[in-house]
């Protein structure tokens, strides 16, 4: 991880998400392009995925329940994919390991004391709100209020971003961290009903298609508030997936996580607006997530 740069950049994106992989799925391809342009991109993690499965027996010895050493071993899959979206800005809330993988919902593992399932909402986000002040972004990307599928660190993730952009605008929280920043948007991942269809000309090599509950954030199309095409940047995005080799496996224009499902593979990502102030016009999508934002 490098010291950033950021606040010289004229254009700020930051994105919270709960586990390394998470981003390269979501947003790879708009931090390659933001990035590509220029932008500031930071990426703010929760957790290590210590909880998380292993594709392939070569490192299965990696898991929670044998070695228990799998959090490290994700820092370094991050750290390469970072390399391959040109991402030079990418930390760990309150420090690699500060708070541990859930888990599924409803598992033992919520239960664990480190687990960010446990965390104090408002001690995380102000974490998140020392990040804010000293990067001050204008964008804002994380999940919707169910985490996009439910899992309780995408749920804790949603709300330590939606509380540390509140709190990072109150000018009497925490001086101490810095001058009040106030982002301009915040935009929640999100998947259209029509993107799970793959393509006619490129089946699916996984034993079974992935179905709407396997895909995080999935809504009506019409839900859909901006779309950023990184098309350009594809083949960046499918090499930061492939650095999550443990999660993942890529086999274009599809990958598949360790449910062996396949799920296609886009560059065309998509965001629902959830706070700020649309630049399109009525009837139409966003195309560039900074639309309307002055840059300072």
């Amino acid at each position: 991880m490098t010291e950033p740069e950021h606040p010289s950049a004229a254009r700020r994106l930051l994105l919270v998400h709960a586990h390394p992989d998470d981003e390269s799925i979501g947003n790879g391809a708009t931090m390659a392009r933001y990035a590509a342009e220029g932008a500031g991109v930071t990426l703010v993690t929760c957790t290590l995925g210590e909880e998380g499965e292993v594709i392939g027996p070569d490192l299965g010895h990696l898991t929670a329940d044998r070695e228990d050493a799998l959090g490290p071993h994700r820092i370094t899959e991050l750290a390469a994919a970072m390399r391959e979206l040109g991402v030079t800005d990418h930390r760990f809330l309150g420090g690699p390991g500060r708070f541990r993988d859930s888990g599924m919902m409803g598992v033992e593992s919520n239960k664990h004391p480190e687990a960010f399932w446990q965390a104090d909402v408002d001690e995380a986000a102000a974490l998140l709100v020392a990040v804010i002040r000293e990067v001050r972004p204008q964008v804002l990307v994380t999940y919707d209020p169910n985490g996009g599928y439910g899992h309780p660190d995408h749920i804790q993730a949603h709300r330590v971003a939606m509380r540390g952009y509140e709190l990072a605008a109150d000018p009497t929280f925490r001086q101490d961290l810095g001058p009040a920043h106030e982002i301009a948007k915040v935009y929640w991942n999100c998947v259209p009903r029509s993107a799970l269809r793959g393509p006619e000309d490129a089946p699916n090599p996984f034993p079974a298609e992935a179905d709407e509950d396997d895909v995080p954030g999935v809504v009506d199309d019409a839900e859909v508030t901006a779309v950023v095409d990184g098309s350009a940047y594809a083949e960046r995005k499918a090499a930061a997936m492939r650095a999550h080799a443990t999660q993942i496996t890529v086999a274009e224009p599809w990958f598949a996580l360790s449910n062996d499902r396949g799920q296609l593979l886009t560059a065309v990502e998509c965001y629902r607006l959830a706070r700020g102030r649309s630049a399109a016009p009525a009837g139409t999508v966003e195309t560039d997530l900074f639309a309307g934002v002055t840059a300072r």
